[in-house]
């Protein structure tokens, strides 16, 4: 039974600084040392973080969603707050309109290393300094969706638990094992693919030069164990990164384009080479 329903009478109460006053760094930043804490928006994303084992500080609901789409959500959660209040008034706290008219403060949990999530896993993602979260959640929903096992980032990429692209990516970090590569034996691109390789993993840059094979090269579907490369918005990947790696691969491009959206490269890249 919910118990802990909280109406919101005072904008400034410190309870409400995590949805209201801190941004995401600050948030990643709450317990350091320890983890710490990010926001999960609409009952989909939270509904997959609780599924995952996340465990939640606070919730922020509409009022008129407390009995309806949140109601499963909350009866989950015992006597975690609810701060509550009118769209309008939960709109003046934010500054944005609420998606589903929910949102969730949770802890992180410490990430995996990177054999963990490697461990099992056929083909993988790897991140170069993506840093825009919107694609940073359409990837991790493609690589959910077609075949991917895994995820790495490099340590400028954006967080897949920032609030716009959990949102954009409907959750799915939750459903796909990830991890940053930040130790000193990871460090990339020279010792990260290297360490890919003592994995057992071949790697495929994806990227537009004169060395690049066909992503649908027979050579690559034969493979494994294979890691796909991705690249900054803009740049792509780095020359360093390119030529460390064993494939370079293209997508064929018609009517004069060039190139794809880093997020759209992906999914394009996942269903193709995710196939067993």
């Amino acid at each position: 039974m919910m118990t802990n329903i909280i109406e919101i009478t005072n904008f400034s109460a410190s309870e409400l600084d995590v949805y209201a006053r801190l941004s995401e760094a600050q948030l990643l930043h709450f317990y350091e040392p320890k983890e710490g804490l990010f926001i999960a928006e609409s009952p989909k994303v939270i509904e997959r973080a609780l599924d995952a084992g996340y465990e939640p500080l606070s919730f922020l609901a509409e009022r008129r969603h407390i009995e309806g789409e949140a109601k499963s959500i909350l009866s989950r959660c015992g006597e975690i707050p609810v701060y509550t209040a009118d769209f309008d008034v939960l709109t003046k706290l934010t500054g944005f309109q609420l998606t589903r008219g929910m949102l969730c403060a949770m802890h992180r949990k410490q990430l995996p290393l990177l054999a963990e999530v490697c461990k099992d896993a056929k083909r993988v993602a790897i991140l170069e300094n993506v840093v825009n979260p919107t694609n940073v959640g359409a990837i991790f929903r493609s690589a959910a969706a077609l075949g991917i096992d895994a995820v790495l980032l490099t340590p400028a990429c954006s967080d897949p638990l920032y609030r716009r692209a959990l949102r954009v990516g409907m959750g799915t970090a939750f459903q796909i094992p990830w991890t940053y590569m930040s130790s000193a034996d990871e460090a990339w691109p020279e010792k990260g693919i290297s360490r890919l390789h003592e994995l057992g993993f071949k790697t495929a840059a994806m990227a537009l030069n004169e060395q690049s094979v066909s992503i649908d090269h027979p050579a690559l579907m034969e493979e494994e164990r294979l890691a796909i490369i991705l690249g900054t918005e803009g740049d792509g990947l780095s020359d360093s990164t390119i030529a460390g790696c064993d494939y370079t691969v293209r997508i064929p491009m018609y009517h004069g384009v060039d190139s794809l959206n880093v997020a759209a490269a992906s999914a394009v890249a996942f269903w193709q080479l995710g196939k067993r």
